[in-house]
């Protein structure tokens, strides 16, 4: 095998080698299937046998500016030509130009980043600043989240990953809002905003304000299902944490850099935290790359104190390269308000459609490019489509040329931002004819 021409491989060479020796995350290892995938363009990806496939899942929601965008291709082969890597102890220009292009972004008051490798390590340290700042312990984050899969991330993330590894200290779950599946049994949007920051209230009461460093959140939850927060619930959480003398934190590593049809989710609610964390869509993930935008307060606390964390490939120059080309590119080609757009006329409005014509259409919610179909055995019990089911429609979408990500009993409709409004339809298009497969 080693040295073959890459004319002469085919899937099944390929499946057989990952299979003797790869060892797949979040998976019992022995029935693996997996989907090959040999190479991508814009919104399609083949396999080695020349199969298309259109990518509705962005991967894991991250290649927000598309497979193999030739400009970012281009910056990452410019910078190995010049400098490949660098400790982080040393200033590089491509490192603080991306730190600048990244703060062009923030909201104001913002001062400086901090380069982490992925989404998980950016939330582990924004959880250490949160508790070096305060000198305080717990963080509070929500039992629908998900906020990556190192120690102190995972055992913040609320889903059902978290119990076998809560091996880190001081971790506080609360429910956070979403009306179709209301823990406070609300009636209306008000209602769920309303009784959801009273039960935060006293979860933090209860838990001892002095006791708690920070609060963090998704602005809007991704993996957990695209739950889009009710007007107020974000303006009121800030404002419980200005109250208790608490950092908030805003995970921005799925819905931020495009996704939405923003630059930030939080651009939609007006609503500023102290640290921001991103990571997947900065650079759509050609080079592994991450960090924590800081605000000023904070970052001016570590002019004096010394900051107790750092990683071997922090800014690395490779991710900084495509990091600077990738936001270069989304405003010079208007990649944001496509997304907008593709998510106002299509979108939203196809999805409405498909909820009208299949009974196993739950709900549908989202912004931007940014959208999940929540699935049920029928509307009135609302309750979740069996994993048979899932996995049955799940195939019929392949099978049809579709690669989607599916979570659970729901469909993330999350293409890549610069998804054309045919290939959004032709995406909607499948997913109309698989649905119609569950009867």
């Amino acid at each position: 095998m080693t040295g073959s021409p890459m004319h002469s491989i085919d899937n099944q060479q390929v499946k057989a080698l990952d299979r003797a020796h790869v060892f797949h995350s979040w998976s019992a290892q022995g029935a693996l299937d997996p989907l090959v995938i040999k190479s991508g363009a814009g919104c399609r990806l083949w396999d080695y046998d020349g199969r298309e496939y259109l990518d509705f899942s962005s991967q894991l929601v991250n290649t927000n500016i598309g497979h193999q965008h030739p400009r970012v291709i281009a910056a990452i082969k410019a910078q190995a030509d010049e400098l490949t890597t660098i400790a982080p102890a040393h200033a590089n220009w491509m490192r603080g130009r991306a730190a600048e292009k990244i703060l062009e972004r923030a909201p104001a008051g913002f001062a400086k980043v901090f380069f982490t490798n992925a989404g998980a390590d950016a939330n582990e340290n924004a959880i250490r600043m949160a508790r070096a700042v305060t000198g305080r312990d717990k963080i509070l984050s929500a039992y629908r989240s998900y906020h990556g899969g190192t120690g102190s991330a995972i055992a913040a993330t609320g889903d059902f990953r978290r119990v076998p590894n809560e091996y880190a200290r001081g971790h506080v779950h609360f429910f956070n809002p979403w009306l179709y599946r209301s823990e406070f049994w609300a009636g209306n949007e008000e209602e769920e905003c309303q009784r959801a920051l009273h039960h935060l209230r006293r979860v933090i009461e209860c838990e001892g304000p002095a006791s708690i460093a920070g609060l963090l959140l998704e602005t809007i939850p991704g993996t957990a299902g695209v739950l889009v927060p009710p007007p107020g619930y974000l303006a009121g959480v800030r404002a419980l944490a200005d109250e208790f003398g608490l950092v908030l934190i805003f995970d921005e590593v799925m819905a931020g850099f495009g996704r939405t049809g923003a630059w930030l989710a939080l651009d939609h609610f007006g609503v500023v935290p102290d640290l921001i964390t991103f990571a997947k869509g900065v650079n759509s993930g050609y080079v592994p790359a991450g960090g924590v935008i800081v605000n000023q307060r904070i970052a001016h606390h570590f002019d004096d104190e010394m900051f107790y964390g750092g990683l071997t490939y922090s800014g690395h120059p490779l991710a900084m390269a495509a990091i600077c080309a990738t936001l270069e590119t989304m405003q010079e080609e208007g990649i944001v308000d496509n997304a907008r757009q593709i998510g106002e006329t299509v979108l939203t409005p196809g999805l409405a459609r498909l909820a009208q014509r299949h009974a196993h259409v739950g709900e549908v919610r989202g912004l931007g490019v940014f959208h999940a179909i929540e699935l049920v055995e029928d509307r009135d019990s609302r309750t979740p489509l069996a994993a048979a089911k899932v996995g049955k429609l799940k195939q019929a979408m392949m099978e049809r040329g579709l690669l989607a990500f599916v979570v659970a009993n729901r469909i993330h409709v999350v293409p890549p931002c610069i998804v054309t409004a045919g290939e959004a339809e032709q995406g909607l298009a499948i997913i109309d004819e698989a649905l119609g497969t569950l009867g």
